[in-house]
């Protein structure tokens, strides 16, 4: 299973921007509904395709493997 790390990335800019940065203003910056992000940072079965991820890589300026984790599923 792949996951997606938003909630990892999301620490990471707040604390880099060192402010309090809210799922409504990812949305803002991505174009990404923010009901979808929440699905994305709690749902680790919810698979966002790759359009998504590549805003959220734009938005978060990290690199894929810092916002993707292949989790082993033996």
């Amino acid at each position: 299973m792949i996951r997606v790390k938003l909630k990892e990335a999301l620490a990471e800019k707040e604390f880099q921007e060192r402010r309090t940065i809210t799922l409504a203003e990812v949305a803002e910056g991505t174009g990404i509904h923010r009901v979808t992000l929440s699905k994305i940072a709690n749902d680790h079965n919810y698979n966002p395709g790759l359009d998504l991820i590549d805003r959220l890589l734009t938005y978060f300026k990290c690199d894929i493997n810092d916002l993707l984790v292949h989790i082993s599923e033996a």
